[in-house]
C-alpha cells in the first residue's frame, strides 16, 4: 500500500505561483510513476501532469503547458507540481496520485493509490 499527502495549496491572484508537494509513504516510490489531477466544482477529475519513476520523462495537459513543471525526488518520496501564471481557471482540488504501470497515464483508472488533495484557488 501506498499513502500520499498533498500539500501546498492556498488562495493566490492570477499570474502569481505555487508548488504543491506529494509525500509518499513507501520505500519503493521510485517504481512508481505518478500523476496529478485536478477537480473543480461540477467538473470531472482532469489530468495535469505526470511523471514516470526515473523522472526522466514527464507529460502535461495542454491546458497548463508552459506554465506548470512536474518533478520528483526519490530520495525524499517526493513529487512535486510547480504553478506558475496561475489563472481563475486553475482552481480546483489537486490530486497526487501513483500507479506501477505507465498507460494510459491521463485517466484517473490507470493509478492504484489516492492522496486526499489540496486546494488551490485563483482570485481574478
Amino acid at each position: 500500500q501506498v499513502q500520499l499527502v498533498e500539500s501546498g495549496g492556498g488562495l493566490v491572484q492570477a499570474g502569481g505561483s505555487l508548488r504543491l508537494s506529494c509525500a509518499a509513504s513507501t520505500r519503493t516510490f521510485s517504481i512508481y510513476y505518478v500523476g496529478w489531477f485536478r477537480q473543480a466544482p461540477g467538473k470531472e477529475r482532469e489530468f495535469v501532469a505526470a511523471i514516470r519513476g526515473s523522472g526522466e520523462i514527464t507529460y502535461c495537459s495542454d491546458s497548463v503547458k508552459g506554465r506548470f513543471t512536474i518533478s520528483r525526488d526519490n530520495a525524499k518520496n517526493t513529487v512535486y507540481l510547480q504553478m506558475n501564471s496561475l489563472k481563475p481557471e486553475d482552481t480546483a482540488v489537486y490530486y497526487c496520485a501513483a500507479g506501477w504501470r505507465y498507460s494510459n497515464y491521463d485517466r484517473p483508472y490507470a493509478y492504484n493509490y489516492w492522496g486526499q488533495g489540496t486546494q488551490v484557488t485563483v482570485s481574478s
